[in-house]
């Protein structure tokens, strides 16, 4: 991995940072960007061979990014991280190009395994996998977002009854 290109696209600025050092660390050459134009510029001036892309970013999603990777260095490898894990977003990030998605805060060891690991190998199954609760609570704060956080369509959606939905809303994320 020594003297590899690593662009790390995040908005969490502190994040970022850390996750920076901790990959400099371990031998990569990094660049930050804090959204999906700022990496747009990167990408085009220079397309890194590695890249770390936060899902949700202020101007934009992460998945754009993997795309413009993708279509401007085809050997790049590219993970997904991010805080609303869920499936059909994981699916379509492979689909897009990133060959791993790990859940914020990612440890930077399992973040290097992923960039390291061969594309024929198979990842290591999670040591501790989510609850069906918590599969569940995704499932429902995906279908939220999707209806832009309107809880009445999201309630229609998932036929449940609104005020249900509400006091879900207003729990915190099982674990």
């Amino acid at each position: 991995m020594d003297g590899q290109s690593l662009l790390i696209v995040d908005d969490d600025k502190p994040f970022q940072q850390r996750l920076a050092r901790a990959m400099e660390k371990r031998g990569f050459e990094t660049v930050t960007a804090d959204g999906v134009q700022d990496a747009a510029a990167k990408i085009t001036q220079t397309a890194p061979a590695f890249a770390i892309v936060d899902m949700r970013l202020e101007d934009g999603n992460g998945l754009d990014v993997i795309e413009m990777l993708r279509r401007k260095r085809p050997d790049s490898r590219a993970i997904v991280l991010t805080g609303y894990g869920n499936i059909a977003t994981a699916v379509n990030a492979v689909k897009l190009g990133a060959i791993d998605y790990l859940a914020k805060p990612a440890d930077p060891d399992d973040i290097l395994a992923a960039l390291s690991r061969k594309p024929e190998d198979k990842a290591e199954p999670p040591e501790n996998p989510m609850s069906a609760d918590r599969v569940r609570w995704e499932h429902i704060q995906r279908v939220y977002e999707l209806c832009d956080r309107n809880v009445s369509e999201t309630a229609r959606r998932l036929n449940m009854h609104r005020r249900t939905l509400q006091r879900i809303l207003a729990k915190r994320a099982p674990r």
